[in-house]
């Protein structure tokens, strides 16, 4: 049968095949344009984007997001000793979760554990990896795609039947937003984040000499492990003080406190391309990640030998470890409440 081409989208709205899940799944590939050549692809395996690609003011398009050429590659990063979650979706708890436990509604909660003693990004079988079901396609003027996930109670052994839609679209703007919004059958802890690696010269470029802000004046302190203690530290002085624009650092790995409850999270602006991205969110933090998970080298798409500066991460979030930490934001999402994140991703070419 002839697919149906569809105006706004590179390629027919049907899925392109990115290869095999498992044994009989097979994932997706998805492309939305808009009018000005933003280009977006996403895969339903994690509902990862998998390329973004930038107009220029010369016309040129760049690649600002690391990722893989196939789904089978994606899956074979998460046997890595330290997966790299490139442009997935973190789920059910983005960041650490110390000893894999917690307390909710007088009940200890015992997680899996996949980084050491403590749970990190949602466990063993995070949400990265398990394949999407499309729920909506939108080919308007403002392209979006929904993604649907239903997590089964007990999954990683958290409480409750957790079902989430996300929602990428893209706006005449060059802004890419994502939108989630989950509900829950019984008491359950949430944090959502996406994971992209960032680099505004190109995914097979280094990150380092790009500038980066950020509108935070504290960030979490943390113990040897990446654990919060509960406490924050003022960034008056500090090395992570980036108020001001200063150089990517070649090692981060750190929670900035946000000032405002919805607004400029951060931006990102790289001198050789005049190319300025800016993060915008409704999160109460963001995990700006720096300097690792490549092993020295690592194979990414279209032969790009990816390393520790390859990109940048803008996990926006709640804060790790929260269900542990009474005077943290709650992380708490009660039976029939609806959780809502949103963050926006915009380009502006000088």
């Amino acid at each position: 049968m002839k697919l149906k081409q569809i105006s706004n989208f590179v390629e027919p709205i049907f899925e392109k095949v990115f290869g095999f899940a498992d044994d009989t799944k097979t994932a997706g590939l998805f492309t939305l344009q808009n009018a000005k050549g933003l280009r977006l692809r996403i895969t339903d395996y994690g509902a990862t984007v998998a390329s973004l690609e930038v107009p220029l003011k010369s016309g040129e398009l760049v690649d600002v997001v690391c990722g893989f050429d196939s789904v089978e590659d994606y899956i074979a990063s998460y046997a890595l000793p330290s997966a790299p979650y490139f442009g997935t979706t973190i789920g059910r708890y983005a960041g650490r979760i110390a000893g894999g436990r917690f307390s909710l509604n007088g009940r200890q909660i015992v997680l899996n554990a996949n980084n050491g003693s403590n749970t990190l990004h949602g466990g063993i079988t995070g949400f990265g990896q398990k394949i999407w079901e499309v729920r909506r396609r939108s080919p308007g003027n403002n392209p979006s795609i929904t993604f649907g996930l239903t997590s089964p109670d007990g999954d990683e052994h958290f409480p409750g039947e957790l079902t989430i839609e996300l929602t990428y679209t893209l706006t005449d703007e060059n802004e890419v937003i994502l939108e989630y919004k989950a509900i829950t059958n019984r008491d359950t802890v949430v944090n959502l984040t996406h994971h992209s690696y960032f680099n505004l010269d190109g995914h097979d470029r280094s990150v380092l000499g790009q500038q980066l802000s950020v509108n935070a004046n504290k960030i979490l302190e943390v113990d040897p492990e990446n654990i919060p203690t509960g406490q924050f530290v003022d960034l008056d002085g500090h090395a992570f003080d980036f108020s001001s624009a200063k150089d990517v650092p070649e090692s981060i790995d750190n929670t900035f406190v946000l000032d405002s409850d919805y607004g400029l999270a951060a931006t990102l602006f790289s001198p050789k391309n005049q190319l300025k991205m800016s993060v915008f969110t409704n999160q109460p933090g963001v995990h700006i990640y720096v300097g690792g998970n490549c092993f020295g080298k690592l194979e990414g798409k279209k032969g790009a030998n990816y390393h520790a500066s390859s990109g940048i991460c803008f996990e926006t979030q709640n804060y790790p470890d929260a269900p542990n930490h009474k005077h943290f934001p709650s992380a708490t999402l009660e039976k029939d409440s609806i959780y809502h994140h949103k963050t926006i991703y915009k380009f502006q070419s000088y």
